[in-house]
């Protein structure tokens, strides 16, 4: 099984690195990308859906994604302890009919020994906004620590 670092157990500097790691390969929208981040036994809570597996990750962001048009996520680290981290995020989409919309939520992430998410717990709500009011428009081209990010 590959490593994907940052490893548990988190510093500050690890959690951050991982948490825009996250943000950086979700940015992507390629659901192929995002699961291979995860452990193949993985699962998730999110709103009423559960999700247990790779392939399930897949067909989920598969779906999402093309409701979510236009997607662009930011992540905010919350807090982090051993192989567990949490995380304040907010992200902007268009639906179909061009309504603009931001989701604000909150997720907890618990990570194996390899760096791969094991389990993710995700509560979101769903904003309508003007299109002029998005203010995420695609992923950063620089981290915080000023450069672009290599792992993503």
């Amino acid at each position: 099984m590959a490593a994907r670092p940052p490893l548990p157990p988190f510093d500050e500097m690890s959690a951050q690195r991982k948490v825009q790691a996250v943000e950086d390969t979700w940015n992507t929208r390629e659901p192929e990308r995002v699961a291979l981040t995860h452990a193949p036994d993985c699962s998730w809570r999110e709103r009423d859906e559960f999700v247990i597996g790779r392939n399930a990750v897949i067909d989920f962001l598969v779906l999402k994604w093309k409701k979510e048009l236009d997607y662009a996520l930011r992540l905010d680290l919350w807090s982090f302890r051993g192989n567990r981290v949490a995380v304040r995020f907010q992200y902007e989409w268009n639906d179909d009919s061009g309504r603009s919309w931001r989701s604000y939520g909150n997720e907890m992430w618990e990570f194996n020994d390899h760096g791969l998410l094991g389990r993710r717990e995700s509560s979101v709500n769903d904003v309508e906004i003007r299109p002029d009011e998005r203010r995420i428009h695609g992923p950063r081209t620089e981290s915080q620590y000023g450069q672009a990010m290599p792992w993503a």
